[in-house]
């Protein structure tokens, strides 16, 4: 398992920005416009890490902050501004397998062979990548419908 980012809700995104690349340093690595999720996200590294990222996959790079900026008006309450922690996998299905053996809820399925999301027992969101191409979907997953929330 390899830490990839944390991702983190904020209200106006010009304003993040001030804060986390001109106060405190980090450098803006990718920026993803989503207009149909009408979303902004766009990750941050520090500059001590650009070199290491450089070697990286551009779509997996780590270790890095993701600001989710939502187009439209939210509100979140405190408990909502912090989003999840990311792993790279080696198996997403073992992996999930492993977890449910082990009494775990995953929340949000591997059906797409690439993501899946399960919370810890403070329930912050845990998302689950595939290392690599995303696996073939196939079952139980492919069929699992989503529990709770993440």
């Amino acid at each position: 398992m390899r830490y990839l980012h944390t991702m983190l809700r904020v209200r106006n995104l010009d304003v993040a920005l001030k804060f986390y690349s001109d106060a405190l340093g980090l450098k803006e690595v990718r920026r993803i416009e989503n207009d149909k999720g009408r979303f902004t996200l766009v990750f941050l590294c520090s500059a001590d890490d650009l070199e290491a990222l450089k070697k990286q996959p551009s779509t997996r790079g780590a270790p890095l902050v993701e600001l989710t900026y939502n187009w439209d008006e939210e509100k979140y309450g405190e408990d909502r501004f912090f989003g999840h922690l990311a792993y790279e996998v080696d198996d997403i299905y073992a992996t999930c397998e492993k977890l449910m053996k082990a009494g775990i809820t995953i929340n949000r399925p591997p059906r797409d062979g690439n993501m899946a999301f399960v919370r810890s027992p403070d329930l912050h969101s845990i998302e689950l990548l595939q290392k690599g191409e995303p696996k073939p979907p196939q079952e139980p997953w492919l069929s699992m419908p989503n529990t709770g929330h993440w």
